[in-house]
């Protein structure tokens, strides 16, 4: 017998997937239109999200949720920031530990909205500087959101 609630379904597509571990990558690009033709032929498929200076590709192969972000100049840094999604807060946790234990220092982004997205998230740099984010996703939002984020996770940011 199947006791699941309409709770317990997963309300989008992308949360259906948000089940599986993939590799996230976030691009900072100089022009979103070249952008999106660039990928949609790399990948040979149409973004999964489309706003305002933001597409997203969730694609199965390769496995990859590829963020996309129109910048100024002035902000144009190329990689953003890598992340790995996980299918529960618990391995988010877990990571989180496992890093703090090895001497890393984490920082916590829970409730996050980012990539018309809400997150929940755990930052952490890698000893060159490259930032990781390791994260559950909670659902989509219609608009992103820029609230105050800690040091690691807001590096990239211009004033």
């Amino acid at each position: 017998m199947n006791t699941a609630t309409a709770a317990d379904q997963p309300a989008t597509p992308d949360a259906a997937r948000a089940s599986s571990l993939k590799l996230h990558v976030s691009l900072d690009v100089k022009n979103i239109e070249e952008s999106i033709r660039f990928y949609s032929t790399l990948f040979d498929m149409k973004p999964t999200k489309l706003r305002a200076g933001y597409a997203k590709f969730d694609a199965d192969f390769p496995a990859v949720n590829l963020a996309l972000q129109e910048r100024d100049h002035c902000c144009l840094q190329g990689l953003s920031h890598m992340g790995i999604r996980v299918p529960s807060l618990e391995q988010v946790a877990a990571t989180k530990a496992r890093l703090q234990t090895a001497g890393y220092k984490t920082e916590d982004e829970m409730g996050s909205k980012c990539c018309s997205a809400l997150q929940d998230k755990v930052w952490v740099e890698d000893p060159s500087g490259y930032r990781w984010e390791v994260y559950i996703f909670r659902g989509d939002i219609d608009a992103e959101s820029h609230g105050a984020k800690g040091e690691i996770a807001s590096k990239c940011s211009c004033a």
